[in-house]
């Protein structure tokens, strides 16, 4: 892909869970409760920090080793069933975040291509963009990490998408709510900025985030137009 003048990347891509959407609090409830009738007990920011960004992969393999640690057995046979049932009894609530169809469009502004690398499952990734009125928007550089050997942290997903839009993983922004998420596009050679307008963001949150190796914090999409505002503004004093 040729950068065109006047855009200060190649492309912008979106996390989904968490930033697009705001599935991370329902799912949150749900696993939670799930889990606690079975005997595995964790804070939501214990939760948040360990699980939130996983592909289910690395999410059912972390719980099944939290399992056998605490019981000295190997989990249920219908373990993965039972927490799935429960992440999605709520999902009639999904709802966007607020304000993301028109950060989708403001990012076409400031980049060549947008696109969204997720952690989600390919059909459940389709089905809450369509949902949520987003699909079309995003289209067509819309990648879940089932097309990949190794979900987030690792940076497989994000040079996936990079590779099938074109641009250099270097010229590619990728906006994050998880520490996961934003090790992923770190490892990956881009630059993330931590996202914090999801509902199951808890206070030191984006210090975790920072940590992780994000460059920048936005609180809401309102804060992420206006950041790409001021680095284009920022872009065009540099080259006048």
């Amino acid at each position: 892909m040729t950068p065109i003048k006047g855009k200060n990347f190649d492309a912008i891509i979106f996390d989904c869970d968490g930033v697009l959407v705001d599935s991370e609090v329902l799912a949150i409830r749900g696993e939670r409760a799930a889990l606690e009738t079975l005997g595995l007990f964790y804070s939501p920011q214990d939760y948040v920090r360990k699980f939130v960004g996983l592909h289910d992969r690395s999410f059912f393999d972390a719980l099944r080793m939290d399992y056998r640690e605490i019981h000295g057995r190997d989990a249920p046979h219908d373990f993965e069933d039972f927490i799935l049932e429960e992440r999605r009894r709520e999902r009639h609530l999904l709802t966007s975040i607020a304000g993301a169809d028109a950060a989708i469009k403001k990012a076409r502004d400031y980049a060549n291509a947008v696109g969204v690398a997720s952690s989600s499952r390919a059909h459940f990734l389709q089905s809450k963009l369509e949902r949520t009125g987003l699909f079309e928007l995003a289209a067509p550089h819309v990648y879940s990490a089932d097309l990949v050997t190794n979900g987030k942290p690792a940076p497989d997903i994000f040079l996936y998408a990079a590779e099938r839009i074109g641009a250099e993983p270097e010229r590619c922004l990728v906006l994050e709510d998880s520490e996961n998420g934003v090790r992923a596009g770190i490892a990956a050679g881009m630059t993330v900025w931590g996202f914090l307008g999801g509902g199951h963001i808890f206070e030191g949150h984006g210090e975790r985030l920072t940590a992780a190796g994000a460059a920048s914090l936005v609180e809401s999409f309102a804060a992420f137009a206006e950041a790409l505002d001021a680095l284009h503004r920022n872009a065009g004093e540099l080259r006048s």
